[in-house]
Formats: structure tokens, sequence, C-alpha cells
């Protein structure tokens, strides 16, 4: 791998934990608001307008950047010699299929952002707040991978 950041390791890995936590904040917030904005009324366009707002700077400029940060140190984590074990099927494999699945989760999320936008929810509160647990398990089975490495 690339020796040179072996000495770095406990910052790539703190900046690592760091962008995770901000992208899973962003992750169970944003559907939150989805909540909220799905059972506004057609004429409250004030209160709509407003979390319309709310939902695109959340994905914007907490859920992107942390979502790029995670990815970068978490691929930089995987380059630092003696981190990951690439000879056998483990746990790393299921939590980078994790990781994957969330990042699929976080551009359906964005996709429902413009849909707000442009006056288009197709989706109820109830769909919301089911897929407001998915991110939720998620983080659960990558923290369990992690530190138990229990295959």
């Amino acid at each position: 791998m690339i020796d040179f950041l072996s000495p770095f390791y406990l910052w790539i890995k703190a900046l690592h934990i760091i962008s995770v936590i901000s992208w899973m904040a962003a992750l169970l917030y944003l559907p939150r608001l989805f909540v909220y904005h799905s059972l506004t009324k057609d004429e409250d366009r004030a209160t709509s307008e407003l979390l319309s707002l709310m939902e695109y700077r959340l994905a914007r400029f907490i859920m992107r950047p942390a979502m790029i940060s995670t990815w970068l140190f978490g691929i930089l984590l995987i380059l630092t010699p003696g981190i990951v074990d690439f000879s056998a099927f483990s746990w790393f494999y299921v939590k980078l299929l994790c990781v994957i699945l969330l990042t699929i989760s976080h551009g359906w999320l964005v996709k429902r952002v413009k849909d707000f936008e442009n006056g288009q929810n197709k989706y109820t509160s109830k769909t919301y707040r089911i897929v407001n647990e998915v991110p939720t398990l998620l983080m659960i089975i990558i923290v369990i991978l992690v530190i138990v490495k229990p295959f």
C-alpha cells in the first residue's frame, strides 16, 4: 500500500470518524424534514418553502461534503499499510457493502430534495418515517462490523 500514510493513521482515522458522524447526522435529519414537509398543506406555502430551503442546505452543504470526506478518509485508511486484510472474505467487505448502500440512500434522499423543490413529492410521511430507519440500521451493522469484527 502507501507507506507514507502510516504516520498519519490516527489523524486519518479521526477525520474519518468526524466525517461519518456528520454524514449520519444529515442522513438521519433529512428524512425527518421530509416527514414534516410531506405533512404541510398546499396553502401553507411559506412553511413549504422554508422546509425546501432547509432540505437543500442540509443536503448540499452538510450531507454531500460529509459523504465525500467519509469516502476520502475511508479510502486513505484502506491504503494505509496493515489496516485491512484483503486475503480472506471478512467484515470489511460487508462493511463496504453497507457504506455503498448508505451512499445509494444518500442519492435517493437528494432526489427527494429535488422533488420537494419542484412540488413533485410522491411519498407519504409514513414512507419517510420508514426510510429514516435505513441509515440507522446500516450504521448499527457497520459499527458492529468495525468494532466486533464477527467474521
